[in-house]
């Protein structure tokens, strides 16, 4: 299938009376956005047709149901006070967008050289990244959303899938929230993975969806996990980075791995 055959595919099945379809060729993006709000959402098909040359169908269906949702979601009035539970920080790349597509400033802040930390209120089947507009229109200080968000965060569970390779140690976050990168701001948990490794710490944050930790004791351990994370990357319907980390001290620091070989990376 071709990228314009793909295309139209896509968009038939994101037919909608008040929504309206913008394709821009050059950068294989559809936009979606609805008439009513003047809201949209951004598709890059790219990266969506090597899902389905892969026949990743699944992966397409669940981006498809994102913009939908994601639509939905925009026609609601966020209020933070209230529900400040469903408050939560999500990781993205430092390349992220400072502004809503509506021009409206994103609170973040700075987390490593490839990554940032943004806020979003949970919508149940889609959250919404929050603006200083929303703050103000709930007299919310960035302090106390950082402290909210940070400690909702750390009331998540913590469900591993384990896995060895080559007497390297493999931890998968295998919650299925949508937070499991985010996790990544727990301090606790980074203290009891650091606590629970023989050789060095390794972490990778491929995209909102993932994270890992690795008990890396060989040369074998660090080319899987440089494999597994840029492997990752390349199927996330958030990207974050295809860099892998050390934790040291506390915190975490790029590294680049030059693999020699390609060992037999661990299934998820």
């Amino acid at each position: 299938m071709n990228m314009q055959e793909f295309r139209k595919k896509i968009e038939a099945e994101l037919q909608h009376p008040e929504w309206k379809l913008i394709y821009n060729q050059k950068e294989a993006v559809l936009r979606i956005e609805d008439t009513v709000t003047h809201k949209g959402v951004n598709l890059s098909l790219r990266p969506l047709l090597a899902k389905w040359e892969r026949e990743d169908y699944q992966g397409v269906e669940e981006s498809v149901r994102y913009v939908r949702v994601g639509l939905e979601s925009m026609r609601k009035k966020l209020v933070l006070k209230g529900n400040e539970s469903h408050i939560f920080p999500v990781i993205r790349a430092a390349s992220f967008p400072e502004e809503s597509s509506e021009g409206k400033k994103l609170v973040f802040h700075e987390h490593t050289a490839e990554t940032r930390v943004y806020y979003a209120l949970d919508l149940g089947d889609s959250y919404s990244l929050i603006d200083y507009s929303l703050l103000e229109d709930n007299d919310f200080t960035v302090e106390s959303l950082r402290e909210t968000a940070l400690f909702n965060v750390r009331s998540l569970p913590q469900p591993f899938k384990q896995q060895e390779v080559a007497g390297n140690t493999f931890y998968f976050m295998n919650a299925k929230d949508g937070y499991e990168a985010s996790r990544i701001l727990d301090q606790s948990l980074i203290e009891r993975m650091g606590q629970k490794v023989h050789g060095e710490l390794g972490v990778a944050i491929p995209h909102q969806d993932a994270l890992m930790f690795v008990d890396l004791v060989n040369d074998t351990g660090y080319d899987v996990m440089a494999q597994t994370a840029l492997t990752f990357f390349g199927q996330g319907r958030v990207p974050v980075t295809a860099l892998p980390f050390l934790m040291k001290d506390g915190e975490l620091e790029p590294v680049f791995i030059m693999a020699q070989k390609k060992p037999k990376g661990p299934s998820t």
